[in-house]
């Protein structure tokens, strides 16, 4: 199986730019499709995009589409979301998820989770 870490939250201003990484450990991460979900407090964890495992192809949740970017280097076994133009209501713990299957908008269908990594992005 595969062990997925988060990194690269923090706190930034409305407008800023943030890039999250996940990287993989154990199984090689560059035969799983990944995701990226967040949950803010209080909320239910919600799909923000995922990317095909070798990274032709990507779905964004229409909130962040245009602003978000999902990319992967499989080399380095590394997934990465760019966040640009960051607003408040972006805050949230946010989590990469792993599949062997493909890319989905449901929680349910990713096996492996890291633990998560917060942003807050101040008004």
């Amino acid at each position: 199986q595969v062990h997925l870490q988060e990194s690269g939250g923090g706190l930034v201003q409305a407008g800023d730019s943030l890039t999250l990484s996940c990287t993989g450990s154990g199984r090689t991460l560059s035969t799983y499709a990944v995701a990226w979900f967040r949950q803010a407090p209080g909320k239910e964890r919600e799909f923000v995009g995922a990317i095909t495992w070798r990274g032709g192809y990507t779905i964004y949740a229409d909130s962040v589409k245009g602003r978000f970017t999902i990319s992967r280097d499989n080399s380095k076994n590394m997934g990465y979301l760019q966040m640009n133009s960051l607003k408040p209501e972006d805050t949230a713990v946010y989590y990469c998820a792993a599949t062997l299957g493909d890319i989905h908008r449901g929680t349910k269908e990713y096996e492996y989770w890291g633990q998560g990594t917060q942003v807050t992005v101040s008004s």
